[in-house]
């Protein structure tokens, strides 16, 4: 049926701050959907605390608030906006859906007349009620796992004596698996039941029969009010029952079902999504398979776009979020185009000629003591997608994508050598079983025995047995020049980086790259169309492979890079991808061809639209070379994408690639902590007492010199990595040898670290000429909590307009000092006088590129400050060809937020390195807000422990 013209005004709850178990995968859905919206002519209003994210972006919708997820906040954007006459819930999460329920609870939707769209209250009863869906699912005649409800703990201890162990607890209304587990034995399931009971809002668990060792698949569904449901995606995951979908690697299409097992999956999740209420839109739906017999189970149902539809839509090109969000508006399938033919319905199912492997990133160095065994409970902080022809050449693709200086699955520098406990950790499943499981096979274990202790299907061990057979057969050459060409495409073909074969041939690299290049074997690059090539695909979005035909065609304008910032880690999270996004945008309206390089599914910048083309492919320098020289654009910014697109500059440096906004040497001597502390002696701008060391002894030298406590720092490093503040030399020695084991030409610096002092940030654009201070930020915490773990206060409230004055001075000398064009970001500690009493303000580091602040600053202050600085990158436009009106309203405090809860037994204090995975903001009008009252006591008891 057509459109409901009875909807004027919809109201989307977005997720709030990124946390592990609900990152940005949902501020790509909730802006696809407002865009969606939009298009139809409605009103969008989108309440949503997150400041890093483009969906709370003025550009977004017609109305954003940026409050907390709160049914008080609801109310009061309904008491502001009477024109809201329907609510979309299913693009913000768990969270969003939580507050739906409350706010239905409470009666604002009845009081306020306000519909809800796209799920129904009674569907998403049903979904996270573990009891009620279970019963409804058996109605349906579809099997579910032998399970109890609990709402007590006796309840529970006699569900555990009439199922049987082992078993999983599984909490009701909880994200990420918060709070469930697998237990093994009785003597362990007191405990965990509690734990279960108390995570769940609603005192509630299901206890289950654990189907260990099964195999787990997922669909992605789209359903219309007539009762059309299309498949959208089959995901298979690489782990098997017992670890959390966001944990576990995923391939797509699925590798292992039988045509016959798909058939009975497909039918059976129809029924599923049919059974779920009345409502049109988006549908998750996770099914178990008995390995022997094929025997399907269903785990669950997310009557909302989640995780993995942000996964499905990058995978197979289908706007998911889009379409769920017309059809919530009323729209059937059949009704809709096509979004990549322009010229097909909406009403057809995705076919791949592909393969996508999805692997998560962990943080697990950020939180010493965590336990790394993975399980129901999520813990990965974010992930990587790589596409490839074949499953071996998307899974070394997606390797080279995390992040953590692998250059494919194994052959490369990090090659693991231990031994002993090899089984050990092939059995106990930790973030680098993947890589462990290659170990293994090199090492000789049998693939029987492998497959007994991880239960991961034969077809994917046999498949990584073939790249250690790659391997011994590379190894038998001398130099790149002996290996055959055959050979050599076919490395490639499988996924192999010109690193890894480098590594087998105990050769340079740049060897291996010219010898490939004079055999012509150059990547090629093919269109994400979603129907393997039956209907000619118009957006371009692609992916490369070594392959004849090359898909992407070049054109004549002028274009420019914006390189990603690949997969969200502590550190580096959303406010890049936001970068990167209007960094596009300023491309485009600078008359450029705007090209996209990220391998991150869960972000807006991979979205179909976004930019001229898209490449899906790692941030990666052999990946970026082949691009640059195929586009021949003018040049790469690299300013926008955080530490991941920084350390290329200096490739790009070297081979006279231009480096648009500052130059390499600019990034490079604010990045190398001892010439950058010369730089600031140069320039007569105070600094704590520093010297610098390359080795244990001058460590103990300089600390020596300038007295503890000290702050030791290495440079190239990201979110704080490896910082810490000693107070001794035995602390010291420890710990900087810890760094030199990790890379033995690293470099740091050792600084007196200047206790009980304030500290404040400052953000700022260069165009060579001028300065635009952009904010001025106040920490709550003092100088040695990293400034993303603290609370900022824009603007200063506490410091002498004297040290703000000097903060402005500093920040301009550095940013011509540093020949900055475009973004700059300055840190300062404020140390008090004790005699005077007056403030001295000294520099701790400076960062050339955009911070994690600058979206902060650009939506407290209503100024599009990442177009601007972009354009000034360019050279098209300097400071004096904006208007620049900042619009304060009161004080904006940005609040960091954690998830501490996923590693219960780690040390929660925080110093020198980041910790926290998102933030909010919150805007008070004056220092009398009860909110800003609460954070400055806790101010006051650092400052005086």
């Amino acid at each position: 049926m057509p459109k409901d013209t009875s909807i004027k005004s919809v109201l989307i709850i977005g997720s709030g701050p990124i946390i592990i178990g609900q990152a940005c995968e949902f501020d790509y859905s909730g802006t696809q959907a407002s865009h969606s919206l939009r298009e139809e002519g409605i009103e969008v209003t989108i309440i949503n605390p997150n400041p890093a994210t483009i969906m709370t972006d003025p550009s977004t919708a017609e109305n954003v608030y940026l409050l907390p997820l709160t049914p008080e906040s609801v109310e009061q954007v309904l008491r502001e906006q009477p024109q809201i006459d329907a609510v979309l819930p299913t693009m913000g999460g768990q969270t969003a859906l939580n507050l739906a329920i409350e706010c239905g609870e409470v009666g604002l939707w009845e009081k306020y007349d306000i519909r809800m769209i796209g799920v129904d209250l009674d569907a998403i009863d049903l979904a996270e009620n573990r009891e009620l869906f279970r019963l409804h699912m058996e109605k349906l005649g579809l099997a579910c796992a032998p399970a109890m409800i609990a709402n007590s703990f006796l309840e529970g201890m006699e569900a555990a004596q009439e199922i049987g162990f082992p078993l999983v607890i599984r909490p009701s209304y909880t994200l990420g698996g918060f709070g469930g587990g697998f237990c093994f034995k009785q003597e362990d399931y007191a405990d965990m039941l509690r734990r279960g009971l108390d995570a769940s809002p609603t005192h509630e668990v299901l206890i289950d029969k654990a189907v260990l060792g099964w195999k787990e698949f997922e669909l992605e569904l789209l359903r219309d009010s007539a009762n059309n449901v299309v498949i959208i995606c089959t995901v298979e995951n690489f782990d098997p029952m017992g670890i959390h979908t966001g944990d576990s690697i995923t391939v797509a299409p699925a590798m292992t079902l039988s045509d016959k097992a798909y058939q009975d999956m497909r039918n059976q999740a129809i029924i599923a999504m049919r059974g779920m209420g009345n409502f049109a839109g988006g549908c998750n739906i996770q099914f178990s398979q008995n390995p022997e017999t094929e025997e399907l189970i269903v785990i669950e149902i997310n009557p909302r776009v989640s995780r993995s539809s942000a996964l499905a839509s990058k995978a197979t090109g289908y706007p998911i979020a889009k379409i769920a969000a017309k059809l919530a508006l009323g729209y059937n399938l059949d009704e809709l185009k096509n979004q990549i033919t322009k010229t097909t319905s909406a009403f057809f199912e995705p076919t791949l000629d592909y393969v996508i492997v999805k692997i998560p990133r962990w943080n697990f160095n950020k939180f010493p003591g965590a336990d790394h065994k993975l399980g129901l409970q999520m813990k990965s902080v974010g992930e990587v997608m790589g596409i490839g022809r074949n499953f071996l050449e998307a899974l070394q693709k997606a390797c080279q994508s995390l992040e953590n200086g692998r250059a494919g699955l194994g052959s490369d520098k990090k090659e693991w050598i231990k031994t002993d406990d090899i089984l050990n950790r092939l059995e106990n499943v930790s973030d680098d079983r993947l890589f462990r499981l290659k170990d293994a096979l090199r090492l000789g274990v049998p693939r029987k025995t492998i497959h007994k202790l991880t239960k991961i299907d034969p077809w994917f061990i046999n498949q990584i047995k073939r790249l250690v057979d790659y391997d011994l057969r590379v190894q038998r050459y001398n130099v790149p020049e002996d290996i055959p060409a055959d050979f050599f495409r076919e490395l490639k073909e499988l996924g192999y980086s010109d690193a890894q074969i480098a590594y087998l041939l105990r050769v340079d690299e740049e060897a291996v790259t010219n010898r490939r290049y004079e055999l012509g074997i150059k990547r090629t690059y093919k269109m994400v169309d979603t129907c393997a090539a039956e209907f000619e695909a118009q957006t371009p979005y692609f992916y490369s492979t070594f392959d004849s035909e090359n898909e992407s065609i070049v054109t004549d304008k002028k274009k420019v890079i914006v390189l990603g910032s690949g997969p969200n880690r502590i550190g580096q999270g959303i406010e890049f991808d936001y970068c990167c996004v209007h960094g596009l945008r300023a491309v485009q309206e600078a008359g450029y061809e705007a090209i996209m390089v990220n391998c991150n599914p869960e972000t807006v910048s991979t979205d179909f639209d976004q930019a001229d083309k898209l490449y899906f492919e790692p941030v990666y320098w052999e990946h970026i070379r082949e691009i640059i020289e195929l586009e021949k654009p003018e040049g790469v910014i690299v300013q926008l994408g955080g530490q991941t697109a920084l350390k290329l500059a200096e490739e790009f440096h070297n081979r006279g690639i231009k480096i648009i906004g500052s130059s390499y040497e600019s990034l490079d001597l604010a990045e190398d902590r001892g010439r950058f502390s010369n730089l600031l002696k140069e320039l007569d701008i105070p600094y704590p007492n520093f010297g610098t060391a390359k080795d244990a002894d001058e460590a103990l030298d300089v600390a020596k010199r300038v007295g503890y406590p000290v702050l030791v720092r290495p440079s190239y490093v990201l979110g704080g990595q490896d910082m810490r503040i000693v107070i001794n030399d035995d602390e010291l020695e420890r710990h900087v040898l810890s760094i030199f084991k990790k890379d033995p030409n690293m470099v740091v610096l050792v600084d007196h670290f200047l206790d009980r002092a304030k500290e404040a940030e400052v953000d700022a654009i260069c165009d060579g000429d001028e300065v635009h201070i952009m904010g001025i930020m106040e920490h709550i915490e003092p100088a040695g909590i990293h400034s993303g773990d603290s609370s900022a206060v824009l603007p200063t409230y506490s410091l002498s307009v004297n040290a703000v004055n000097k903060m402005r001075e500093y920040t301009e000398k550095l940013a011509f000092a540093l020949k900055t064009k475009g973004l700059i970001n300055v840190q300062f500690a404020i140390k008090t006088d004790k005699e005077t009493g007056e403030e001295n303000v000294y520099v701790i580091e400076a960062n050339p590129r955009a911070s994690r602040t600058t979206p902060f600053i650009a939506k407290a202050y209503k100024v599009p400050y990442l177009n601007i600085a972009t354009k000034v990158m360019l050279g098209s436009h300097k400071l004096k060809d904006f208007v620049i009106n900042p619009q304060p309203s009161g004080y904006a405090i940005k609040v960091p937020v954690f998830s501490f809860n996923k590693f219960p037994n780690v040390d929660k204090q925080l110093g020198p390195e980041m910790k926290s995975t998102g933030e909010a903001i919150r805007f008070v009008k004056d220092m009398t807000d009860p909110f800003f009252r609460e954070l400055d006591r806790n101010r006051s008891v650092y400052l005086t422990r």
